[in-house]
Parts: C-alpha cells; structure tokens; sequence
C-alpha cells in the first residue's frame, strides 16, 4: 500500500493499523460485506477482532481526524456503487457471555448466534429476535424489533466509546432515545457501541407472546409463554418462510430485510390517508393499523401492495426485484448495483406517496447515496 487515499495519507492509516493491532486490507468489495451485495470499493478497511483493538484504532483515525465508516454485519447498509470514502473501520469482536440472567455480547457477534446460545442455555426473552441477520451492537442502534419483541424491552445497558472524549462508558436504554426502529445512535457518528447487555429470564420460557400469527402457529393465546426454543424453531422457520434468514442460494435474502418502515401517520393527517385509501379501494375496505407513538402506524407492505407494486415488482428478469415472497423487502437477484436498489426504492416510496399520501421512509443506512 503506498501514496495518498481520498481522505487521507496512507501512511496515517498503516501506522493506526500497527499501533492498534487492527488488519488493514485495501479495496476490499463492499458488496462481499453487506447482505444486499452492492456497493463499491472499501479502500482501506480495519478489522478489529477484540474491544481493546477497536477503541485504539478509532481513537487514532479520529485524532489524525480521518474520516471513518464503522461496520458491523452489513445488514442494514446501502453503499454506493462509488464505493467509501473513509476508513473502514470492521468491529469483528465476538465474544457472548452469560451470567445471572444476562446476556453480554460483543458489539460484532453475529446477533443469531448470540440468540442461539441464549436459548441453548437455557435462557428466555431473545427467542423471537431470532434470524435477524447483522450484529449484536446493531440492535440498540436500530432498536431491532419482531413478532412482538423490541429490543428496547430487554435491554439493559450498552458500552459505548464516546467519539468526542475519547471516554469509554457503560449506559443505560434511558440515554439511547429507543424509539420504532430507531434511537440516538442511528444516523450520526458520536459514539461506537463496543457491547450490550441485555436482562433475560432462566426459567426456558419465552416473553409474552404479543404477534398473532405467532400465537397462532404455536397454538397460544396472545400473552402467553411457551418453551424458548420451540419459539425460536416457529420464528426461524416464518421467517424463512418470507425470505428472511440469510440463504446464499436464495436471492429473496439477498436484502437489508424490511427495506421501509411502517409508518406512523399524524392523527390529523390520518382522515385524508383513510380518504385517499378508501377512494382507491373501495369503502369499507379493512385498513391494518396499530396504536403507534405520535399517531396510527400504518403498514408499510400492506400500501405497497394496495398501491399496485406486487411480490417480485417489475418482473423476473430485473436485477432489482421487490421480493416473491413479501413486498417489504427490497432484492439483488444476483447482479444488481446499488443505483438499481435506489431507483426501485423511489419508485415505490413514489408510488405509495401517490397513491395514499404517506411518505414512507427506508430503514437501512445509505453510504454515498441517498434515495
């Protein structure tokens, strides 16, 4: 590796690798990191295998003030075809403890695995997490959420490296601002989560069951708890079902998931999307909807069906395909660039826009592009 990056002299970057312990590699594809299997050129990357290795190699780009893309499984990244102009900076720690009714894990345990172990211990309350592709130190971030089970309800802190002191800290759900599908964390660059730690039950039980078609499968009232690990084999095997448990063989999993969030609509606003609904459908015409935090949520694939964008929209042969098995997520079927994946994303946020008046928002982080 010799002469200038982008963003930054590589002798910075060499000597950050050296001190810090991390592995440089260059022009590493982003397209083998991420689950949509798009997006250009990583042109310095540093992995960094323990807690210790990341909070150095972070601190040393910061302090040299070089630009710096934290990654962790990729699952909820769109990188543009352009490719990254900053370090990447791979946080590959994997360690999971269990302990007195928690479960501690590295911020770059694969999250499966980390639900896995949980249940195979004996331990209740991540069950319905389960097959949820990326990260351990992605869900507080997201605040990931399924079948019924957020992780804002069990988690119960997070160690964090603050990018402004250079301070590591442990803190609670409190300072995180958890909200659908987001928190604090989400969309800015002020602190890495180097791990979390989440308060799980040890009787084998699962939470409350509170996701009808879930209750439904395991023959459960909504509210009741039933065997983690019976929980976990219906959660993984629906979601399969829909495309969503990572198969390399199954282009409907190449995707970053739900691309859209289901979107909470104003109760203001809500009579004219109803209105708008109603003059497209038909009156009468039953509208899934849900108690959310500041209005009604809406669902985001219920609209984009009803606004006429079908399972595999627009057709076999497209390199960008809404998925067969469920129109929420956005796919690669194989040979698909990131401009594709965007230009079927506006196309149906257009769609539902025109059809019902909801703007629905993607839920992945976008890197050198925007849709």
């Amino acid at each position: 590796m010799s002469g200038t990056l982008p963003f930054a002299p590589v002798r910075v970057v060499e000597d950050v690798a050296a001190e810090s312990g991390a592995e440089l590699d260059v022009d590493v594809p982003m397209s083998r990191l991420t689950t949509l299997r798009v997006g250009g050129p990583a042109r310095a990357m540093l992995t960094c295998r323990d807690t210790d290795t990341l909070v150095a190699a972070v601190r040393a780009l910061d302090a040299a003030r070089v630009p710096v893309l934290i990654l962790g499984g990729g699952s909820n990244l769109l990188v543009a075809d352009s490719g990254v102009d900053a370090v990447v900076v791979r946080v590959a720690g994997d360690g999971v403890r269990l302990d007195d009714g928690l479960v501690v894990a590295d911020a770059g345990a694969v999250w499966d695995d980390v639900v896995a172990r949980s249940v195979d211990a004996g331990l209740g309350g991540l069950e319905c997490l389960s097959g949820i592709p990326g990260s351990a130190g992605a869900t507080p971030v997201q605040n990931v959420g399924a079948y019924g089970v957020e992780v804002a309800s069990l988690l119960r802190r997070v160690q964090l490296l603050d990018r402004a002191s250079g301070e590591v800290r442990w803190v609670g759900p409190d300072a995180l601002g958890l909200g659908y599908r987001t928190s604090v964390l989400k969309h800015t660059d002020t602190a890495v989560v180097l791990a979390a730690e989440f308060a799980v039950t040890a009787d084998g039980l699962s939470a409350p069951l509170r996701y009808r078609e879930l209750a439904t499968v395991l023959g459960a009232d909504e509210g009741e708890r039933r065997s983690a690990a019976k929980v976990r084999e219906v959660v993984l095997g629906l979601r399969a079902g829909k495309g969503m448990v990572l198969d390399a063989a199954d282009h409907d999993t190449w995707s970053a998931g739900s691309f859209f969030t289901n979107p909470v609509v104003p109760d203001d606003r809500l009579p004219a999307v109803l209105a708008a609904i109603a003059a497209r459908l038909g009156e009468g015409v039953a509208v899934p909807r849900y108690p959310g935090d500041g209005g009604t949520k809406l669902s985001a694939g219920w609209l984009i069906e009803r606004a006429g964008f079908a399972k595999g929209h627009p057709a076999p042969g497209a390199a960008a395909r809404l998925s067969t098995k469920h129109t929420l997520a956005l796919t690669n079927r194989g040979a698909a660039s990131a401009a594709d994946l965007l230009a079927l994303a506006r196309e149906v946020r257009d769609g539902v826009q025109d059809a019902f008046g909801v703007r629905l928002e993607p839920e992945p982080v976008t890197v050198g592009c925007r849709i």
